[in-house]
């Protein structure tokens, strides 16, 4: 039989982080007799930092490079959306956006998804609206999550260096008291190494993922409401192809466009309080 290949990504993501603790210890013997920097600010760290703080930081430099991909104005707002779905409205009507739009990822497409698939060919105003407050509420939360990790990883890192810092103090009072107060030089200068080196690795991983957490929570809630905003304003206009008539819907059509994006803020700040009191309740 020949070697089967390893197609999915999730079998070889798990490889590599398992691999990752021999390749650290293959390392570390190597370097054993360096005075280089990789002696200094890993080796002598001990196990603490190449089997734990050193694998917190590659799993978080693969969660920021990850959210880089996602959180991108052109992926997720981006400027051909609106026109293709109000090209696709305008020559097959709401309901072929079930399979225009069933393999988009931006934000203003996946509600419009959402409310195509869920409307039955039958678009009542007030309903279209929650529907596509719920879609952008679902994509948020879940781009949302993925920061998480890097919040996680922001406070646990500092934590493990502290405790690395207890741990080596503890072992160097300890050879304090076993050499009557005349220690080797080089016995209390590696645990001490232990103790500074961990309290480096911890503040390096948690500096970076905590910002970066900050910048990305921030940038995921403005594009999301940039978009909600896009959504009702592209909803309202393509109402008279969706026989609004037919339905009673209000179109807004006589308001200027100014005043129009004014009623959208304030129809959308008041379902998100509707929202949040029937959530309380």
């Amino acid at each position: 039989m020949g070697i089967e290949k390893i197609k999915s990504p999730v079998k070889k993501r798990m490889i590599l982080m398992a691999g990752m603790p021999v390749f650290l210890t293959a390392g570390v013997a190597m370097a054993a007799q360096e005075d280089t920097f990789f002696h200094q600010f890993v080796v002598a760290g001990g196990g603490i930092v190449y089997y734990v703080l050193i694998p917190m930081s590659v799993v978080a430099l693969f969660r920021i490079f990850e959210l880089c991909y996602l959180v991108r104005r052109k992926r997720l707002l981006p400027a051909s959306s609106l026109t293709e779905i109000a090209t696709a409205v305008h020559q097959h009507g709401f309901p072929a956006l079930t399979h225009r739009l069933s393999e988009k990822r931006d934000l203003i497409s996946r509600a419009f998804w959402r409310a195509a698939t869920q409307t039955a060919g039958k678009p009542d105003l007030v309903f279209l609206e929650d529907l596509m407050a719920e879609a952008l509420h679902d994509e948020t939360s879940r781009l949302l999550r993925k920061t998480e990790l890097c919040n996680i990883i922001g406070n646990v890192a500092p934590m493990v260096g502290l405790f690395g810092t207890v741990y080596g103090m503890i072992q160097a009072f300890g050879i304090l008291g076993i050499a009557g107060g005349q220690p080797r030089p080089d016995e209390l200068a590696e645990k001490i190494s232990v103790a500074l080196v961990t309290t480096f690795w911890g503040l390096l991983i948690a500096i970076p993922a905590l910002t970066l957490y900050g910048v990305f929570r921030s940038r995921i809630e403005s594009l999301s409401s940039e978009a909600a905003v896009q959504v009702e304003a592209l909803l309202r206009r393509l109402l008279p192809s969706m026989n609004p008539g037919r339905f009673g819907l209000d179109t807004d059509a006589d308001v200027p466009l100014g005043d129009q994006e004014e009623l959208i803020k304030k129809r959308r700040e008041t379902r998100t309080r509707n929202r949040m009191d029937s959530r309380s309740s």
